[in-house]
């Protein structure tokens, strides 16, 4: 075997495995985890299920690839593009950016069929809990607080609890993207919910911001 044919064969190995990630993705969102069989998925592909064991052991081994991909989901890297000084400065523009990509995130199917199985694992697998209680949540609240605390100290909105804060900014965006979710399960309009997500983020800022006061020097 020549490298060029060892490279193509590596290529469609990968190929064929992400095929089965997405696959079983599509499935395990809908079914649900237990209800779904390799052979469902082998079905779905159109392949033989000992074509999905040459590359994964078993529906196990699949659901822990999918587990991984939780934490390259895009809700896990939203402070990854921002330099803390300069967006805290920004104030009010850098809440209504991670509300726009939460609404956003709300209608991509990939991330969308990911927030669902974790929601539906949540209470079955302790590594999914782990992985929604640290990169989900936590690790993003921690984020938000410290760039709270630079508002603070730039005197742009008042002083509190900056982990406070980012949790009751944080709570109502999660809560409408299962809104969203569920609607979209149920065929029915997402128009209601839709503009909560900025409706939110002014009530949230005209809360908590100082205003300034206009001097005549």
């Amino acid at each position: 075997m020549n490298e060029r044919t060892g490279t193509s064969a590596l290529s469609k190995g990968s190929k064929t495995k992400a095929k089965i990630l997405k696959t079983a993705l599509k499935l395990f969102s809908a079914k649900g985890y237990k209800a779904t069989t390799v052979r469902d998925i082998a079905g779905a592909m159109g392949v033989k299920q000992s074509a999905l064991y040459n590359h994964f052991k078993n529906k196990d081994a699949i659901l822990e690839a999918l587990i991984g991909e939780l934490t390259s989901s895009a809700i896990v890297h939203l402070f990854d593009d921002k330099a803390p000084q300069e967006a805290a400065k920004s104030g009010k523009a850098l809440l209504a950016g991670i509300a726009t990509k939460f609404k956003l995130l709300s209608f991509d199917g990939q991330n969308e069929a990911l927030f669902k199985l974790l929601m539906q694992e949540m209470f079955r697998n302790e590594r999914v809990r782990e992985i929604y209680n640290e990169h989900y949540y936590q690790e993003n609240v921690k984020k938000l607080s410290s760039y709270l605390f630079i508002m603070m100290q730039e005197e742009l909105i008042r002083s509190s609890d900056p982990l406070l804060l980012a949790n009751e900014f944080f709570s109502p965006l999660f809560f409408y993207q299962m809104q969203v979710s569920l609607l979209k399960m149920d065929k029915k309009s997402t128009s209601s919910v839709v503009s909560l997500f900025e409706k939110h983020v002014e009530f949230f800022w005209e809360s908590i911001r100082i205003e300034k006061k206009e001097t005549l020097f």
